[in-house]
Order: structure tokens, then sequence, then C-alpha cells
């Protein structure tokens, strides 16, 4: 990782940041403002990511992924924006979706390093383990108990979370392999 991309992680880890304090600080309002930066953080990544493929990925092999990445991150963008209104849908589809579906990728990754017998198994086991509590505790916030509050909440810390993950990535030391 160079010190450009170091310094990007960190802003945007600071950026989530200041995102959980405005929803923790006022759960109704706060919610609103952070989903219009959500909102257009997805619309701008997928715009970019469909630029990347008009202009060099369909000459590559399997450059239709970004494409269709694209065209599906854009259109989450604007299903974000039009559920904007109703924060206990957007907040509960958003945290099971994706708290679901990388706590069960993580449990899948811990499982099969185990088999392969890496130490590091049970920090990506636990991770995806609680990304998978995290699901569920939104459709239970979200479906069975109504309450925006404690979604906003639970949102809040998933977010100060993955800053903190950010901030620990930009600032661990990566390792080159050079080929002799």
């Amino acid at each position: 990782m160079t010190n450009i991309q170091r310094v990007k992680k960190v802003l945007q880890a600071l950026l989530m940041m200041l995102c959980a304090f405005i929803m923790a600080a006022d759960p109704e309002d706060g919610y609103y403002i952070v989903a219009i930066i959500v909102c257009f953080g997805v619309i701008l990544y997928g715009l970019r990511r469909l630029v990347y493929y008009c202009t060099m990925a369909r000459h590559m092999v399997g450059g239709n992924a970004n494409l269709y990445i694209g065209i599906i991150v854009l259109d989450l963008g604007v299903f974000i924006l039009t559920t904007a209104d109703d924060p206990r849908l957007f907040i509960v589809i958003y945290l099971l979706g994706v708290h679901a579906f990388t706590g069960a990728m993580g449990v899948m990754r811990a499982l099969e390093a185990r088999r392969y017998g890496s130490p590091a198994w049970k920090w990506s086991f636990a991770d995806g383990l609680a990304n998978l509590i995290v699901a569920v505790l939104a459709v239970i916030a979200g479906l069975f108990l109504k309450s925006n509050t404690d979604l906003s909440y639970l949102f809040a810390a998933c977010l100060f979370y993955s800053a903190c993950a950010h901030i620990v990535t930009a600032c661990r030391k990566t390792a080159i392999v050079y080929i002799q």
C-alpha cells in the first residue's frame, strides 16, 4: 500500500467516524445526513467503475465484471436515494445484506484457513460471526421492535467499527514479495 493510499484510507475512516458521531448524537435527523452521504458515495463508486470499464477494463480479460458491478452498485445508490424517507427499511436492508454476506464469507474463509492450518483463522471466524450477529440484531431491532433509534445506534456502532478497521489496515505494514 502506497502512502497516498494510506492517507486516503485514513481520510475515509475519519469521514466514517464523523458519520457515526452524527448518527449517535441525533439518531433521527442524523440518519438523513448519513443516508445522503452513503447514497452519493455509492453512486460515485458505481460511476467510477463504469468509467473504468469504458476506458480500460473492456479490453481486459474479465473486464465485464466491472461493468456488471458498476451497474449493480449504481442501481443500489439510486435505490438508497429513493428509500431515504423510510429509515428503518433502508438500515435493515443495508445491515442485513452487507453484514450477512460479509459474515457468511468471513466464516467460510475462516473454515478454509483452518483446513490449511493458518493461525489467523480464529480472528476471521470471530469477525464473520460478529457480522452475522449484527445482521440478526438489525432484523430484530428493525422488523420486530420497530425501533429507529436502536437501528441508528447499531448502524453508528458498525460505522465506527469499520472506521477503526480502516485505520488499523492503513497503519499495518504490507509485505512486499520480490520474485527473483
